[in-house]
Parts: C-alpha cells; sequence; structure tokens
C-alpha cells in the first residue's frame, strides 16, 4: 500500500518547484540532492522550510522538490509557497499561520522588460543639447 503523499506547487520569480510531502521525519531533498547540498547559502536553506518552522511541524513530514528555472533565491521562494501549499492539502487547519507569514501568497514580482529606446527598463541614455 503506497503512504499518503499531498502535492504543492511554488512559484516565485521564473522558478516553479513541485513539492511532494509524505509523512516521515524531516528530510527535504531538492533535484535529488539534500537541502543543504543544493542550496550552499544558510539563507536559502532556511527560507525554503519557513513553513515547518511557523507550523511547528519539522519532524513530521518528508519533502521531495522538483524545481526548475531561475536563480537560487527564487527557487528558495518557490519552495517555500509550495511546502505552503501541500502542508495546507495536509492539514487545513495550518492555513491561520500559514496565512499570517504571508507564505501563501504569491510573490509576483519579476524582471521588468526592457522597452525599446531606452538603456534598460527605465534607464534612459544620456540627454545631450548639443
Amino acid at each position: 500500500m503506497a503512504s499518503v503523499t499531498y502535492n504543492g506547487t511554488g512559484r516565485r520569480k521564473t522558478s516553479v518547484a513541485r513539492v511532494t510531502l509524505s509523512p516521515g521525519v524531516g528530510r527535504v531533498v531538492v533535484n535529488g540532492k539534500e537541502l543543504d547540498a543544493y542550496f550552499g547559502r544558510r539563507v536559502l536553506q532556511t527560507i525554503a522550510v519557513m513553513p515547518f518552522e511557523a507550523t511547528h511541524t519539522q519532524a513530521k513530514f518528508d519533502v521531495r522538490v522538483n524545481v526548475v528555472g531561475g536563480g537560487m533565491a527564487g527557487q528558495a521562494g518557490a519552495i517555500r509557497h509550495g511546502i505552503s501549499r501541500a502542508l495546507l492539502e495536509a492539514d487545513e487547519t495550518l492555513r491561520t499561520p500559514l496565512k499570517r507569514a504571508g507564505f501563501l501568497t504569491r510573490d509576483a514580482r519579476v524582471k521588468e522588460r526592457k522597452k525599446a529606446g531606452l538603456k534598460k527598463a527605465r534607464k534612459r541614455p544620456q540627454f545631450s543639447k548639443r
């Protein structure tokens, strides 16, 4: 018999994380690697597992994540969003602490596109009177 799993999709910038939670001891595997091996920076590891600290469910679930796109910070944010959604699927009573912490809101900030005639999205060329 297969154990129960809970799924959640998290997004941040251009990163998409497909998260699967299963009952376990708190092991986190990202793209086949342990969390600390995948994210070298401690800050990113902390960001990724924040929903467990907010809901006090650190050692109740094992996490498998497949994340693509973007950079490391965006991927950590996407994993946080995905874990939050999966936790919500596992236990609806966790909505309040997750919502208060802001983990259920998709952070929609993305890089603005470059416009024609400008050097970047908003930076204009230097004005010359002559």
